[in-house]
């Protein structure tokens, strides 16, 4: 069987308004991810990297080139079927946890599930916190939990719906060293006993060098 990219991006520019002066935050970036490729996207801080990945992710529009995730290219796509899309192949891991302060470590595992329309949202959630060691914690809050944990709650909300692609903003930013090296490892050993694909925005040398491909951005160019 011919191997399908997950991700292809041509051509991809973003601009914006600088208090009437353009400003070019990514410049005719294109690359292709495989099925099954974990990918590091590295750069110093403004180079781009968060702004790429919002765009990889159809939560920002460009204004040039395109991106095309399963095959789909995201400009033809209106708001709501992006997030329909999204709902369907993507996982997201970000630095500052984005865990739904009212709902429980369980509650916020369920509700992408339940958005996607999954039958036994409780047992599949439940089951990803037990994976991650937080089956004791089931019904805590965000509040209540450490910064790793809620990391871990979050690694189980991006793989409990059974993306094809997890993509992950700088998910150790917001821990000390040793708890970050945890959820570091944790993430590798699902991404590869789950066989997904992974993007991986970090600047952090040590954890792109375990990604299979590292793309470096330098003032908003691939280089």
């Amino acid at each position: 069987m011919v191997q399908k990219p997950v991700v292809e991006v041509e051509g991809l520019g973003k601009t914006v308004d600088n208090g009437g002066e353009p400003l070019t935050i990514l410049q005719d970036i294109s690359f292709t991810v495989m099925s099954g490729e974990t990918v590091a996207i590295v750069g110093a801080s403004g180079s781009g990297k968060s702004t790429l990945l919002g765009l990889l992710a159809g939560l920002d529009v460009p204004t040039a080139g395109v991106v095309r995730l399963d095959g789909t290219p995201l400009n033809a796509l209106d708001e709501d079927a992006r997030a329909r899309l999204r709902g369907r192949l993507l996982g997201f891991v970000f630095q500052s946890f984005q865990l739904l302060p009212a709902l429980t470590a369980l509650e916020n595992v369920m509700l992408p599930l339940e958005l996607a329309g999954f039958s036994g949202s409780t047992a599949t959630a439940r089951e990803w916190l037990e994976r991650v060691g937080l089956g004791h914690r089931l019904k805590h809050y965000p509040k209540h939990l450490s910064g790793g944990e809620q990391q871990r709650v979050a690694l189980a909300r991006a793989f409990a719906p059974d993306p094809r692609l997890v993509l992950a903003d700088e998910p150790t930013g917001n821990l000390d060293a040793a708890t970050g090296r945890q959820i570091i490892d944790m993430m590798f050993e699902l991404n590869a006993r789950e066989g997904k694909t992974l993007i991986l925005v970090t600047h952090d040398e040590a954890i792109a060098a375990r990604c299979s491909r590292i793309l470096r951005l330098h003032s908003g160019r691939l280089g």
